[in-house]
């Protein structure tokens, strides 16, 4: 029996995703969560197999599923996790899978592909949609346009408005160290300007 949480903070999500589960003989809901913390506290009582996490939570803090897989990821005895999520931008696949998540898939995915990403991840294999395995792929082939997940976090902070020194105090970086980041982004997107780098980010799928 698959033991699973259920993450996310829209009930008539969770409680579609546990009807769904429920027509399963081998899969059992063991606990549903609103908050990355409800997350974090779920995996750490129900002993699950695996959590099935959303990555954006309205309105908690500024916490995000990448936080909670991140914590559970390490727990003493931590269960995989499965990212479901309406996003694929480059920033959200990679917060998500350096967090530790072993899966990543849409929303919009068809309910078969769901139910054996489950079971994959559940046995700690790679579940990941075709369209984020293949963008994964074109990371590797094309380096030369990827950004870090630094960078990635610097370019999140500019697009919503925040200068250099916001920068730096968000990130407890030193503004040097910002303007270092932002020279390294230019030279990758092959632009000048930070709302050129932002647009460009955007074009590219690396933001959303």
């Amino acid at each position: 029996m698959i033991r699973i949480v259920i993450a996310d903070d829209h009930p008539i999500v969770r409680a579609g995703l546990i009807a769904l589960m429920s027509l399963e003989e081998d899969v059992f809901v063991a606990a549903e969560a609103a908050t990355p913390d409800e997350a974090v506290a779920a995996a750490e009582r129900e002993n699950p197999d695996l959590v099935l996490m959303d990555l954006q939570f309205g309105g908690v803090g500024g916490l995000t599923g990448a936080d909670a897989t991140r914590r559970i990821r390490a727990l003493e005895a931590p269960p995989y996790v499965l990212v479901l999520t309406n996003y694929d931008s480059d920033a959200d696949i990679l917060g998500a899978v350096e967090a530790g998540a072993s899966g990543y898939l849409l929303k919009d995915a068809p309910p078969h592909e769901l139910i054996a990403a489950v079971r994959a991840a559940a046995a700690g294999e790679s579940a990941l949609a075709p369209i984020i395995a293949s963008r994964l792929l074109d990371r590797l082939r094309t380096p030369q346009v990827s950004l870090s997940s630094r960078e990635i976090e610097v370019l999140e902070l500019v697009a919503s408005g925040c200068s250099n020194t916001d920068v730096a105090g968000r990130l407890f970086l030193s503004e040097t160290t910002v303007k270092s980041h932002l020279a390294h982004i230019f030279s990758k997107l092959d632009v000048s300007s930070r709302t050129a780098a932002v647009s460009a980010a955007r074009q590219r799928g690396i933001l959303r």
